[in-house]
């Protein structure tokens, strides 16, 4: 079995995003692993383990596009536990919305594949619009299984077969679909493990794949700004806050409280 999860090398949470250049793209030099794609890693992992692991001929592949520094995100994922990895990298990727990093991204997995299973997070910490992993899977022609809660394969005389948990606010359904198949999984799957030392020295030895538009058979003009079906017109810097406002208690506090909820149709 081999299992393909995208990981993407995100701006860290933690610092302030910024937007430049006449195109108005991100600034993704303070970048980490994408939070969400650590979840999917984890997932592809216990299934291995559950199976036999890499003995048994089951073998995971990190999988990412972005400039040079998007490599942080696949070494990491080495550490982790995948076996190997792959970078797509090109100047012409920069700018490209949901509908071009799908497109990109499918042909960069026809062309490393194939793949008996793609995993990705429920959404990208940066972008967080979700839509890549469905229209990956409409560009693959795969079935797909959106935000798993749970993921579990079974093999079978027809080949391996996925069963997911998915929760909604009122119920939970169980999705099954043969392999080859792609499925986005939530937070709420596993709690995804650390590196280790010994994962982060057998790192070294791992390779990592580095291709270009041109390798996986993509044009600039399908991909980045041009090959986009969206684009961001405009982007100013968030205002400052404001200081709130303080009620002192004077035996109305309470009617004045109120008030001010009401002002600002809280209530």
């Amino acid at each position: 079995m081999h299992i393909a999860v995208l990981v993407k090398h995100v701006p860290d949470a933690q610092f302030d995003r910024h937007i430049s250049g006449d195109d108005l793209t991100t600034v993704r030099s303070e970048s980490i692993l994408s939070e969400l794609d650590e979840y999917a890693l984890e997932a592809a992992l216990q299934l291995v383990e559950t199976h036999g692991g890499p003995a048994s001929g089951h073998r995971i592949t990190a999988i990412t596009m972005g400039p040079a520094g998007a490599v942080a995100a696949v070494k990491k994922s080495l550490q982790i536990g995948a076996d190997d990895g792959v970078h797509l990298t090109d100047e012409a990727l920069g700018g490209s919305d949901a509908s071009a990093t799908s497109k990109a991204l499918a042909a960069l997995l026809r062309h490393v594949g194939p793949f008996d299973l793609i995993l990705t997070g429920m959404a990208s910490t940066d972008g967080e619009t979700s839509l890549v992993p469905a229209q990956l899977a409409e560009r693959l022609a795969l079935p797909q299984v959106t935000f798993a809660a749970s993921l579990d394969l079974t093999p079978g005389d027809d080949g391996w077969k996925l069963a997911a948990r998915r929760d909604n606010d009122t119920f939970a359904e169980t999705i099954e679909a043969p392999l080859p198949a792609l499925v986005s999984v939530t937070d709420q799957i596993n709690d995804p493990r650390y590196p280790n030392f010994k994962g982060i020295m057998a790192a070294k030895k791992k390779q990592i794949q580095v291709l270009s538009l041109t390798d996986i058979g993509l044009e600039p003009a399908e991909v980045g700004l041009e090959g986009s079906w969206t684009r961001v017109e405009a982007a100013a810097p968030r205002p400052p806050r404001t200081q709130g406002v303080l009620i002192t208690d004077e035996g109305d506090a309470g009617i004045r409280l109120v008030d001010f909820l009401a002002g600002q149709k809280l209530l």
